[in-house]
């Protein structure tokens, strides 16, 4: 099995889409009265022998808790490119975000479908480690550009938790 395609958490080692699919939807199961924001988002860090990089994928039951996974990527060298480095974690996210088909994304909305009048919502969005400040910047509207041009809303820093923080705290 190719590990590209595996994800995993603190409580599961190896997980595949499919696997994680279905703890997204038995998450929402558990609450089908809440609003779910699904963020998509990679961080990556330079080490010495290669840069990491950490993909998760963050399900926000808001204000009642989460579920998350994550994917690494190792790439074999160090990236010092700023430009590169934030050009392959959009990508990064681009890859995982695909994977929720219209089919997937459908699915998770049918099941809060009858309780949007008790608050029932669902967003997807990917999160992208740039934001106004800093030297990212500069790769604001070219990266956000991408992000929209898949249907899907982009959010920056400080609002891109699952890019910045969550997968951020595994990159080390």
């Amino acid at each position: 099995m190719n590990n590209d395609l595996l994800f995993y958490n603190t409580s599961t080692a190896e997980m595949t889409f499919d696997e994680v699919f279905d703890h997204l939807l038995q998450f929402i199961k558990r609450d089908p009265t809440a609003t779910y924001r699904l963020a998509v988002g990679t961080d990556s860090q330079v080490h010495q022998h290669g840069t990491k990089f950490i993909t998760s994928i963050h399900l926000h039951r808001v204000g009642k808790g989460a579920w998350g996974c994550l994917k690494k990527v190792m790439l074999p060298r160090r990236i010092t490119s700023l430009k590169e480095k934030i050009y392959l974690e959009t990508m990064y996210s681009q890859e995982v975000a695909s994977k929720f088909t219209e089919e997937h994304i459908s699915t998770m909305i049918d099941f809060l479908i009858p309780y949007s009048d008790e608050g029932a919502d669902f967003i997807f969005e990917i999160h992208l480690d740039i934001g106004k400040k800093g030297k990212t910047k500069y790769f604001i509207e070219e990266m956000t550009e991408q992000i929209w041009a898949l249907g899907v809303q982009p959010k920056i820093k400080p609002n891109s938790y699952a890019a910045s923080s969550y997968a951020n705290k595994y990159t080390k």
